[in-house]
């Protein structure tokens, strides 16, 4: 596989992987791994979309605007889908990522859901394939930890929704990242590409990104083994990167530009973020930061 073939296996352009009502789709076999998935939704006013969970688990995240998530518990066999009851829940989500932290709703696998909004907007939604089948549930934004990670030029806000240890998932591990202009984050430079117990877990790991006012940012990954992913991409809103293993970061904001982005990992092991970073970067004051 030469250069380039490796740089657009990993850096996905807006519009590269849209598909029917999603501008963005990337599951398991599009991006080459095992779990990790993520779709974004623009529903016009009025619009509703409906999809079957299948062997995976889902957050809803409201990117702008707000919703009504239904989910019919059941399953699928063959054309048939086979309902016992259903859950409803009424997103009030919010204007921008840069104005606020959401509420969303988790919906389990094997179910169906439905999507619907009435002034429209766009939805993310954060997916990993998973075994076991936990309840819908509904998470209040007002719950949502919030953490400012770094300082200086480092500093960065980190929305922890469905962290590991925050909310609970069988698979999936999700956090919203908003940098502003002229920033670096995802730095030190880190890596979850190998199963260390207390160390280091294994996750699979998308970066969706959107740019206020219209900027740019640039993302590294670098290779924590002989060819392993290596990528510096100029990112733009609605791209995304893939990151199978390797260090990644920094990502870096355009001056007067903030930077979001949408982080969702999975992996083979127990639910952990693990993570080690590169040695060359470490410094007093970064050993021991998670």
């Amino acid at each position: 596989m030469s250069d380039d073939d490796r740089r657009s296996r990993l850096h996905l352009p807006a519009g590269s992987t849209a598909g029917g009502a999603y501008s963005v789709d990337i599951g398991p076999g599009r991006a080459g791994w095992e779990r990790s998935a993520l779709r974004v939704l623009d529903l016009p006013p009025g619009g509703e979309h409906t999809f079957d969970t299948g062997d995976s688990e889902w957050v809803v995240l409201p990117l702008s605007g707000a919703c009504t998530v239904q989910t019919h518990d059941g399953r699928t066999h063959g054309e048939t889908f086979h309902e016992t009851f259903h859950e409803t829940f009424q997103l009030h989500g919010r204007d921008s990522v840069f104005g606020s932290v959401s509420d969303f709703a988790y919906v389990p696998r094997d179910a169906r859901v439905q999507i619907a909004s009435g002034a429209g907007g766009r939805f993310a939604l954060a997916g990993a394939r998973c075994e076991r089948r936990l309840p819908a549930r509904y998470g209040p934004a007002p719950e949502v930890p919030v953490e400012a990670r770094g300082s200086g030029v480092q500093a960065r806000e980190v929305r922890n929704f469905a962290a590991a240890g925050v909310f609970a998932c069988d698979r999936l591990i999700a956090v919203e990242v908003v940098t502003p202009g002229g920033n670096w984050s995802s730095y030190p430079p880190h890596k979850h590409d190998e199963h260390v117990p207390g160390e280091e877990s294994v996750l699979e790991e998308i970066y969706y990104y959107e740019i206020d006012g219209g900027g740019l940012g640039y993302q590294r990954v670098s290779p924590s083994r002989p060819g392993g992913a290596d990528l510096l991409a100029e990112v733009r809103s609605g791209d995304a990167v893939l990151v199978p293993d390797g260090w990644h970061g920094p990502s870096v904001a355009q001056p007067g530009h903030p930077m979001y982005y949408l982080n969702v990992m999975a992996g083979p092991g127990e639910r952990e973020w693990l993570i080690r970073f590169h040695p060359d970067h470490l410094t007093g004051r970064t050993k021991g930061y998670r």
